[in-house]
């Protein structure tokens, strides 16, 4: 009887080691076809997520909500603005005081004109610079930042160009009065060129040249 028990007790045991951890039906058994838990794909799954103690990247860039993409492209463009209102306001500025001095009285009509014109482009540029800020006050609490950020990155840059066309008018101006020799048009027209090249054609190429389709 005895030993009728062990040899129960034995085929149980023998079953239990076919089917256990290392038999074909144990929790360690893998089917045929499944990487292994320690090979390249185990830990691909594991450690996928970190690559040298660093978060891995997704392939678009940050891992960011659309409400979080909008907060730090706002926050770039309020820097960008800071660097532009700095210059036109500076500009503007000096215009508006050059009508009181006693030469703006002894100057022609051609240069009265250009004058007037670098006046409206400067204050034209100031409030395109300035709109952001006014359309970021109004809508704020709207939940709207996503568009609020695309419509004010379109005053900043209507903002620049007329900003540049604001320091041409008052560059040209300035050469007038102070030589009249026939090098003016071509050292304004070179600035100008310098400017767009700097402002425009470089970083559009940039774009163009180091982003890519995703």
């Amino acid at each position: 009887m005895r030993g009728s028990e062990l040899g129960d007790t034995g085929g149980a045991d023998t079953a239990e080691g076919a089917d256990g951890p290392g038999g074909p039906g144990g929790p360690g058994t893998r089917k045929p076809g499944t990487p292994r838990q320690g090979g390249p794909a185990g830990r691909d799954r594991v450690d996928g997520r970190k690559r040298g103690g660093r978060e891995a990247v997704p392939p678009h860039g940050r891992r960011e909500t659309p409400e979080e993409r909008a907060d730090r492209r706002w926050g770039e463009l309020v820097q960008e603005i800071r660097v532009a209102q700095t210059g036109v306001q500076i500009l503007f500025g000096f215009l508006l005081t050059v009508v009181f001095t006693p030469r703006f009285a002894d100057l022609p009509g051609l240069d009265r004109a250009i004058y007037i014109t670098t006046v409206v482009l400067g204050a034209a540029a100031t409030g395109a610079l300035i709109g952001p800020v006014s359309f970021h006050r109004i809508v704020s609490g709207r939940r709207i930042k996503p568009h609020a950020v695309v419509w004010a990155s379109r005053l900043t840059f209507t903002g620049l160009v007329l900003l540049l066309l604001t320091m041409v008018s008052a560059l040209l101006l300035v050469l007038r009065v102070a030589t009249h020799d026939s090098f003016v048009p071509w050292l304004v027209s070179g600035v100008a060129a310098w400017y767009l090249l700097c402002w425009f054609v470089l970083p559009t190429w940039a774009r163009h040249r180091y982003t890519t389709g995703d």
